[in-house]
């Protein structure tokens, strides 16, 4: 008998995303494959790499091996999964996704999406972010193409290893608007950020904020070769980015050393 390949599935978008159900389905098209959701029970969108400290948080079953987290973070749904579900033997791969919209350049800092996927290299789980990009004012969106490139990884994983050494995982874009794509291998773009703030008073003129969207607008770094993340998906690829969690400034360590002496 064939040993099942383990997969857990999470996502920042909440339990009942579009893409989260996406990427369910394609993996259970795939042959031996059990697949097992934890899911924030509502969107937890640009949460970052947090876990809940404050407050007990519990799993709600939606459906066979399908659990929402009441209120809990992408990185709450893969450590509690961790240490309860998979207490004797560890998922061979962790995938967070499909989300909906991009997770590129210092994005992936903020992504609740890319927490999903660090928290489960930080366990030595071989993990994937994917996210489909997509104009947002579309409510279902067409995750075809992702679901399609996630299936093709998997299969790739399973034949031979996982690419990436300790504590590096996969963060994968995909294209707006495209049947088929090519792969390219880019590295984090460089994005321009601003401020976008509303402000909104209710009934009583009581005055609220609703942080906005600004455009997805990078250059490229000095020291890049080949494609950004955002340059890949400008010109309709894939991009696949391998990130790594340390955080160190290697080439500024010298000059910091030199300015405290």
């Amino acid at each position: 008998m064939n040993k099942k390949y383990k997969i857990l599935v999470t996502n920042d978008d909440g339990y009942e995303a579009n893409g989260l159900l996406a990427l369910v389905e394609a993996l259970k098209e795939l042959d031996d494959v059990e697949v097992t959701v934890v899911a924030p029970a509502n969107e937890k969108s640009a949460c970052g790499h947090s876990l809940t400290l404050v407050r007990p948080l519990r799993f709600v079953s939606v459906d066979d091996d399908f659990y929402k987290l009441d209120d809990g973070t992408p990185s709450d749904c893969v450590y509690l999964s961790l240490s309860t579900m998979f207490e004797d033997e560890k998922p061979d791969l962790l995938i967070s996704g499909i989300n909906r919209g991009s997770n590129m350049g210092e994005d992936i800092t903020y992504s609740g999406t890319a927490a999903g996927a660090m928290e489960g290299v930080l366990h030595d789980i071989p993990s994937i972010a994917i996210s489909q990009v997509m104009d947002f004012t579309d409510p279902s969106g067409n995750f075809a193409l992702a679901q399609k490139t996630i299936k093709a990884l998997v299969s790739k994983i399973r034949e031979g290893s996982f690419p990436l050494p300790h504590r590096e995982f996969l963060n994968v874009n995909i294209p707006p608007l495209k049947e088929e794509a090519q792969i390219r291998v880019t590295y984090a773009g460089y994005r321009h950020y601003a401020n976008d703030s509303h402000l909104h008073r209710n009934p009583r003129g009581e005055e609220f904020y609703w942080l906005g969207l600004h455009p997805l607008n990078f250059s490229k770094r000095s020291h890049g070769n080949g494609l950004s993340d955002y340059e890949a998906i400008e010109a309709g690829y894939i991009s696949i980015t391998p990130i790594m969690l340390d955080l160190s400034a290697y080439n500024s360590m010298k000059n910091l050393e030199e300015w405290i002496d």
